[in-house]
Order: structure tokens, then sequence, then C-alpha cells
């Protein structure tokens, strides 16, 4: 009995099977980047395009960027396509200079949801933004879905609005939205847009293009698998589906969110999900069951269509920090049944594991060694996990009635499959393939599977490692662990002996390079105290930490914005003050002279002076270096340069550059007047002024 064999809730009579993509051979690269302007459009002698996809990333025709394998498998299908990147929000012009769209328009935020793009943990506006040419910011707004959709609407009223992506996926219902700490209702109601199609959208992209070309409506397409969409106030929700705590419930009462949360997370498996229903006022927003997981042919289709993998030549050969991450990279499989709490990537890949035949992937490896501007090194051939390469459950028939939201946590699945074989086959095939010199393995390391199989670890320490292995404990407080649905911290040790032993054998000197989370609820001072202190008995000096930030949808942002455990009830200590977040990320780094001051406040509020001077375990000596004082002058003038005295996201957008400085007037050489009673700084006058 196949997965495929199983009978799926009631969605949709023309879908209970995976829509079968065109298919195509592995050909050689010959055909050019989709239409990005209207004279690209012209010069292939189109009159118009079907679809036009609205993007916030700059467009790189490459299967790692979801623009570039969704155009393609529509082109694929046989449909106009034009790729609208970065447009300018403030006009609907942009939007119109392919024409009107026969079909749709296609709306994305991009590869990451926009607010995460632009701020950090802290609420200040990031640096650099890896998804655009040269870097630069300000090339997207806020909550891009809702202004593009908007802008679509305005320029061509009446032609269906399509949302997608990261950010419409996990928005598509009521949710807590940390940067305006606000529960916001449904991007469905804010956007406009006909449907939001959640998850990664093959499947059903090319259903609605084929059943609009057809002349049925973005209405006519609420069967589907996979798609939201809002209902109007005089429509009546389906039967069959499962009513969650309204909008104003969960906005007003946490419980209620607490209730909503947990409901929404346990009708994620496509194979046993029921229909959702919220409602917002009068109004009905309605989830479909998932789609269904897709086949391995079709994962072949779709990774084997004639990607450049290049960014589109608009961009004058300006460098995409994030196309330069994953250029050399191959996907092997997508899907995680890890199920970490404070992670987007299982509630929006799913949690079956879907994987490409090894004929697939090795034919990319050979088109990549042909290519004269590969280097021949392979950067990464993995996924969002590098070792669950055609891991699944072992009885379909219970698979197709699980609930459970991690197969690995608090332990690993009896029923789940564990084998290492295919992985460890395609890995020695990999590094064979001609034109390929090297093969690196930079996806994360699931450690509790990697340790059942010795082999595995073999193979990966003496071909696949550089010298540093990546991998992401994340805490090593047992309760924040549980929170997390990671393994404890033994198990973290069980894989750095095992690798060491590997990397011995292998005649090499290898290191792991562990990544951890500061502030993730449950984690308190003397928490991240304990695991301040581990990583100085292990030698750890992290060069980059993680500060958790509240994604929306993510059972961890409900801990941290309700303080409760949505499966247990329980109390969660969560850190929401900025203080508390900033001290918390200075013991990551206590070793940082900047730090200094921050963590020993952090160590005397805990009762750890202890950790203060020249014991074997102290973080930090008892007078504070040259450095750390040099430092704290200089945030101070910064801040005071600036005028800005908490982190904040601006109403109006992104943080605007400091005004230049006043010119200073001549010296007052008259003697100063000593400041009377009521006096405050930034008056014109000194005196307190007189009641009127």
């Amino acid at each position: 009995m196949t997965p495929e064999a199983i009978a799926p809730p009631p969605c949709s009579s023309r879908n209970e099977a995976p829509t079968q993509l065109p298919v195509l051979p592995l050909v050689p690269i010959t055909l050019p980047h989709l239409p990005a302007s209207r004279a690209e459009m012209d010069a292939r002698g189109w009159d118009a395009v079907d679809v036009v996809f609205v993007t916030g990333d700059a467009y790189v025709d490459h299967p790692a960027f979801a623009m570039g394998i969704l155009g393609r498998v529509l082109e694929a299908a046989g449909f106009r396509v034009a790729i609208l990147s970065q447009p300018d929000w403030k006009s609907a012009d942009a939007w119109r200079q392919f024409g009107r769209p026969r079909l749709f328009f296609g709306v994305s935020a991009g590869n990451m949801d926009s607010m995460i793009n632009h701020y950090t943990a802290n609420k200040k506006v990031r640096n650099d933004d890896a998804y655009s040419p040269g870097g630069r910011i300000n090339l997207r707004p806020d909550r891009a879905t809702i202004p593009y959709c908007h802008r679509a609407r305005e320029a061509f009223p009446g032609v269906p609005i399509i949302a997608g992506g990261v950010e419409a996926s996990l928005r598509r219902l009521a949710h807590y939205d940390y940067w305006s700490d606000t529960v916001k209702r449904s991007i469905l109601l804010d956007s406009k847009a006909d449907l939001v199609v959640f998850g990664m959208g093959e499947q059903q992209i090319v259903e609605i293009a084929r059943r609009l070309k057809a002349g049925e409506s973005a209405k006519d397409l609420r069967d589907m698998r996979g798609v939201a969409y809002a209902m109007g106030a005089s429509e009546t929700p389906p039967q069959d589906a499962l009513v969650l705590p309204t909008y104003d419930d969960v906005k007003t009462d946490k419980l209620r969110f607490v209730e909503a949360t947990k409901r929404i997370h346990l009708e994620t498996n496509p194979l046993n999900a029921k229909r959702l229903v919220q409602y917002h006022d009068r109004q009905a927003v309605v989830v479909n069951p998932p789609a269904l997981p897709i086949s391995q042919e079709d994962m072949d289709r779709v990774y084997g269509l004639s990607y450049t993998r290049r960014p589109h030549p608009m961009y004058k050969g300006e460098r995409i920090p994030a196309y330069e991450v994953v250029k050399d990279s191959v996907t092997i499989m997508r899907g995680c049944f890890g199920g970490c709490t404070f992670c987007s990537i299982t509630a929006h890949q799913g949690r079956i594991i879907q994987s490409r035949s090894q004929e697939s992937i090795l034919g990319e490896l050979r088109q990549m060694g042909q290519d004269p501007k590969f280097s021949g090194v392979v950067s990464d051939i993995g996924g969002p996990t590098a070792n669950m390469y055609e891991m699944r459950c072992t009885k379909p028939e219970v698979e197709a009635k699980c609930k459970r939201l991690s197969c690995v946590h608090p332990k690993v699945c009896k029923l789940l499959g564990t084998d290492h074989g295919p992985l460890i086959e395609l890995m020695k095939k990999s590094r064979e393939t001609p034109g390929v010199k090297k093969v690196h393995v930079a996806s994360g390391i699931r450690m509790d599977l990697a340790q059942k199989s010795p082999e595995y670890l073999e193979e990966l320490a003496m071909h696949h490692v550089g010298g540093l292995l990546k991998v992401a404990p994340e805490h090593t407080d047992p309760n924040v662990l549980k929170l997390m649905k990671k393994p404890n911290s033994e198990d973290y040790e069980g894989f750095a002996e095992a690798f060491q032993e590997a990397s011995r054998k292998a005649g090499k000197k290898q290191f792991l390079v562990p990544y951890y989370i500061a502030s993730h609820p449950g984690s308190d001072l003397n928490a991240m105290i304990d695991l301040a202190v581990f990583l100085k008995r292990n030698g750890y000096r992290p060069d980059q930490v993680q500060d958790f930030i509240p994604a929306p949808f993510d059972i961890a942002t409900c801990m941290y914005y309700t303080g409760l455990d949505p499966f247990t009830g329980e109390e969660v200590y969560v850190a929401q003050h900025l203080r508390d977040r900033k001290l918390q990320r200075a013991l990551l780094q206590y070793f940082r002279p900047e730090n200094y001051f921050e963590v020993r406040k952090a160590l005397l509020q805990a009762g750890r002076a202890d950790l203060i001077g020249g014991g074997c375990d102290a973080l930090i000596p008892d007078q504070p270096p040259r450095a750390a004082v040099q430092a704290r002058q200089a945030e101070a003038r910064r801040s005071l340069g600036e005028g800005r005295y908490v982190h904040q996201v601006d109403a109006e957008g992104p943080a605007k550059p400091p005004a230049a400085p006043r010119a200073q007037p001549a010296p007052d050489t008259r003697p100063a007047a000593k400041p009377g009673p009521g006096y405050r700084p930034h008056r014109r006058t000194a005196q307190k002024r007189k009641p009127r």
C-alpha cells in the first residue's frame, strides 16, 4: 500500500491526486530568462502574457528561487509568463507594462517574509537585503504581499489575483505580528487576493492556470487543495469544516489564541487534515486541506526544467548575496519531519519527505559540470535538512491517520524509516560526476538520525566536510529544548564525539560549528548563563548568534505571545522586553569586549557573581577591558547623534537617516544665566512658562 493509494479527505473530486506536470527530458540549457520587461516581451513576439508573477526578490532563474521554479513550470505547461521583480509599489504603472494578463497575477513577497527580511529581532532595520541586487534595502515594502495585490487590482480590475509564497502562506489565518505587537487578521482580507496558495505551489499553480484558461472563475477554484479564500458576508462556508475561534476571540483572549494554534497545527497532515474556517466579523476565511505530497516523478520534472541558474542580465553582474550562497547547490529533497516549534519549514513544505530520484540529481550535477563558469565545487547537496533523503513512515496506513507534529521528538518514532543507504549511495555517485571536484554538505545535519548510521558519518567526515561542519543544537537547557522539540544536549555531545572519531579515522582534523538561539520561549537568564558556561568549557566562541524572531504561524510564536505552551497549557517564561533580549544575546558572545557590561549586568541580576573574576568558569574579568569602555562610549555617542533612544519600527517604514547637523551659532560670551525652577532640556528658554 502506498501513500498515493490512500484516499484523502473530501475536498475536490478533480484533485484527489497530484496534478501531473509536463514531462520534459533533461536537456542542455537553451532557454533564456522569462521576460522581465515590455521590451523583452515584445522581442518574443508576444502580444500579451497569460500570467504576470510579481515578486519582492531579484529575479533569479534558479530552482532555489520560487519565481524561478513556478515560472518555468508554467512555461513548460504552455503558458506565457512574465516576471515583475521588485516593482515600485507606490504606483500601478509597473503592473501595466505587460498589458492585461489573460489569466492572473501571481503575487509573492519573495523567499522570506518581508518583515523578517527588513528587520532584526530587535526591530532595527537590517543593513542589507540578501535577495536584492547589491544587497540594497528598500526595494520592497513592509508586508509586501498587501501593496503588491492592491497595485495589481488597481492596474487591471477584474483580473484574478493569486497570492502565495512564505509570507502569504504563514499569514493565511489570524496571526500574531511581532513587529506591531498585535494579532492581525488573515492576509486574504487585507490584500483582497482571490486566493492564497499555501505550501510549495507547483501543483496548484498549474491547475489554476489550466482551469482559468478553460473559462472557470476564481470562485470555481475554491475546491482545490492547498488554497485559502475569503467568503463574502452573505456566503455560507462549507459544512464539513472545523470552525476555529474567531478573529475577535483570538485578538482579545490569549487562551483562545492558544486553542486556535493547537487546532491549526493538528490539521497539517495532508492525508487526514480537515478544512478550517475562521470568522472575521461576518466574513469567513476558509483554508482547504494542504496539497498532497508531490510525487518523485513530478519532482524530477520540476528540477529537470531548463533553468539558466543565473540572475537576470538586467542586474549587469551586480551581486545578489542569496544567489551567491546557493548558485552551486543542488536540492535533493523537500519537507522536514523535525517539527521544530520555531521553524517555518515544516509549516510551509510539510512533514512528509519528498525526494528526487538519483538520476535526476546526478543529471543536474552533470549539467553543472559542463558549465565553463562552474568551479567544480558543489556548495551543498541537501535541502531543509541534509540527511532525511528518502526517509518516510514505514507504515502508510498509520501515516494516513497520524497527528504527531514531529517524527523525532521526544524520541525517534519506531515506524520512521531512518535508512541512510540511499543517501550514502547518492553522495558516492555525486563526487564521481565528471566536472565535479568536491561536494560539500552544508545543509543542517539532523544529529539524532546521523548517529544511527556510522557509515554515513564516516562518509561525511571523509569526503563532504571542508574542515568545519555547521550543526544546530540550539540550546543546552532541557526545558527549552523540550519546548523547541529538539533533542537533549547529550545527543549533541554524542554526535560531536562520533564525528570526531569519524574525522580521526579519515585522518583529518575537523571541527563542529554549533548554532544557538537566544531568547527562545522558556529561556531565562539562568538557562542562558548555563549555556555560556557550556560554550566556555568546550572552547566555542560563536561568530554568529541567532535571536529568536516570532514568525507568523509558528508554535513558538504562540508561546511568545501568550506565555503558554499550546499543547500542554503550561506557563512558559518569555523574554519580551528588549533589555532582557539584549542580555541573553550578550551571554552567547560573553567573550566580546563590547558585551562586557551587558554580561556583567546579567550575571549580577541572576545572582551569579561567582562567574565574574578569575575562576575557571568565569565569563568576564572583575574590571572592564579598555575595549569595553570604548565600545560603550561609542554606542552612547551614536545613540545621541541619531536621536533614537529605543529600537523601533517606524510607522511610515524603515528608519530615516539622521538629519544633517545644523550650523553652530557663534559662541555666546554673556554670563550664563542660572536655570530657574521648572527648567527642562530642549526648551527655547530656561524659564518656566507662567500659567495664563
